[in-house]
């Protein structure tokens, strides 16, 4: 065999070796830089097994997370976005909306039902990041509203995981509208002495913030999130002065008093229900 031959075989044995192991199998933590296996990753919880670092997750796999298996039902799974403003940028809101359909299996950026948290029942609803961000349009807001008068109605626990980066433009003032339902329903339900445990996840921005996520009687945000309403690069530029190290996050939170706990994936589901046994519900 010549040698340039043999390159050529060289070249083709590395090339299928190469394809023989799976896209994605491997990623790089954003935090600690290290090469981590996909699926060691999301049997940690979707954690990086090296630092931590909690990756973004979607509404599904957050129910898959914190409830007792088998436990979920679904509820206002009937309701679906509409464009009432025809709205259109570079594509037209219906596309974007049927496009983001498709790509995930839900109508909208959240899923709600019944639960229970370690024996404990609850009301949970999820907002989706897989869904146009988590934003906020009017059937987000409709259902955690529902979520809300639910939980009032039967005497539940609610539980609310927010992640989104705020209210849906392509909405305009029906998004921003939202904010004042979803705070309205949550202070008939404070009245009513029923107990809302607001998990903040990363993002947790905008509209989203201005309202029903910071209202919870007990405010829980994950590792390092980042929560605020405008971005930090915002604020900086609006006020020309540097910001503090970890602006935003849920430590710097935690230490301003905004942010009640600090509390890692693995150990969530165990907070949620004790959170519910201190409250008598």
């Amino acid at each position: 065999m010549t040698q340039a031959a043999s390159a050529r075989t060289w070249a083709a044995e590395k090339t299928e070796r190469k394809n023989a192991i799976p896209e994605g199998l491997w990623l790089r933590c954003p935090s600690c830089a290290q090469m981590i296996y996909r699926r060691q990753m999301e049997a940690n919880l979707h954690c990086c097994p090296e630092c931590e670092h909690h990756f973004r997750i979607g509404a599904a796999e957050r129910v898959r997370q914190l409830v007792d298996t088998g436990s979920f039902t679904p509820m206002f799974t009937n309701l679906s976005p509409r464009d009432p403003l025809q709205f259109r940028d570079l594509r037209a809101y219906s596309e974007r909306l049927l496009a983001e359909q498709i790509k995930t299996g839900h109508q909208d950026a959240v899923q709600a039902g019944e639960c229970f948290v370690k024996g404990r029942p609850a009301m949970l609803c999820c907002l989706d990041l897989t869904f146009m961000m988590g934003s906020m349009g009017s059937v987000v807001g409709e259902t955690v509203t529902r979520s809300t008068e639910h939980a009032t109605r039967q005497g539940l626990p609610l539980i609310v995981v927010s992640c989104s980066g705020g209210a849906r433009m392509q909405e305009s003032g029906l998004s921003l509208m939202q904010m004042a339902k979803t705070s309205a329903a949550l202070s008939r339900y404070d009245k009513a002495g029923g107990l809302f445990i607001s998990v903040l996840t990363d993002p947790t921005t905008g509209g989203v913030t201005a309202s029903f996520a910071m209202l919870g009687d007990v405010i829980v945000a994950e590792p390092k999130a980042l929560i605020g309403f405008a971005g930090p690069r915002v604020i900086q530029q609006t006020i020309r002065q540097e910001l503090p190290e970890g602006f935003q996050r849920s430590e710097f939170l935690l230490k301003s008093g905004l942010v009640d706990r600090v509390v890692g994936r693995k150990d969530l589901r165990s907070e949620l229900a004790r959170l519910i046994d201190y409250a008598g519900m």
